[in-house]
């Protein structure tokens, strides 16, 4: 049930960074130039309230290291990217263990 849930998840995040992936070419070919949107730069445009909230509340529990290097550093890369890491990651927690085959395996 869990490796379930952990492959819906990648397969959400998946879909996020192919959509984000086709946003950036799509806007890369209309200006004959490649230039992805970064990560914060998404963020900020479809859900301003949210990444200033979660600034106030990093800086506000003392955790003004998390926010200056690297949530910043975080907020630079391309979202498809993150997103795309995220999906392998996530894949990578919920894939199935191999079959062991070999002196110890049951017969069935």
């Amino acid at each position: 049930m869990i490796r379930f849930l952990f492959r819906l998840l990648a397969m959400a995040t998946l879909a996020v960074a192919v959509v984000l992936a086709v946003l950036d070419a799509t806007r890369s070919i209309a200006i004959s130039k490649f230039d992805p949107t970064p990560l914060g730069g998404t963020w900020f445009e479809y859900a301003p309230d949210s990444l200033e909230s979660l600034q106030a509340t990093l800086q506000a529990n003392g955790l003004e290291l998390v926010w200056d290097p690297a949530m910043l550093a975080l907020l630079k890369v391309p979202g498809f990217i993150v997103f795309a890491v995220l999906a392998f990651l996530l894949f990578a927690i919920g894939r199935r263990p191999a079959r062991r085959i070999g002196r110890f395996a049951t017969d069935n």
